[in-house]
């Protein structure tokens, strides 16, 4: 009985101190990333958010990055079928409304998440 204590006493033991290293690889990373907002990633985020005013009202095509793709977007406001058209840009976000065969939604969209913007 003495031994399965030991045991699980030093399995927390083990976990108590991954917890330690994952909390000092956190704010490593985080630290990195706050240093990170003045490089170029920055900036080409800027040339985007520019590129969506000038853009505004206009139908264009949105290209999203990987991890945030969108149906509505993608099957029918980047085809002959429908299209994307900007509403509205801000530094954070972007109002699309899309046009589909059937209906017409208006989406908003985060800056992060676009990839390319070109006219239709």
């Amino acid at each position: 009985m003495e031994y399965v204590a030991l045991v699980f006493s030093l399995m927390g033991l083990y976990a108590f101190c991954q917890a330690g290293e994952l909390k000092r690889r956190m704010d490593k990373l985080e630290g990195e990333l706050t240093k990170m907002k003045g490089t170029s990633f920055n900036e080409a985020r800027k040339d985007l958010v520019r590129l969506a005013k000038e853009y505004a009202g206009k139908s264009v095509k949105i290209g999203l990055k990987e991890d945030y793709m969108d149906s509505d977007i993608v099957t029918y406001g980047n085809t002959k079928h429908g299209s994307n058209t900007i509403i509205d840009v801000d530094d954070e976000w972007m109002i699309v409304k899309i046009i589909t065969p059937k209906t017409e939604k208006i989406k908003m969209i985060r800056m992060e998440a676009i990839q390319t913007i070109s006219e239709d």
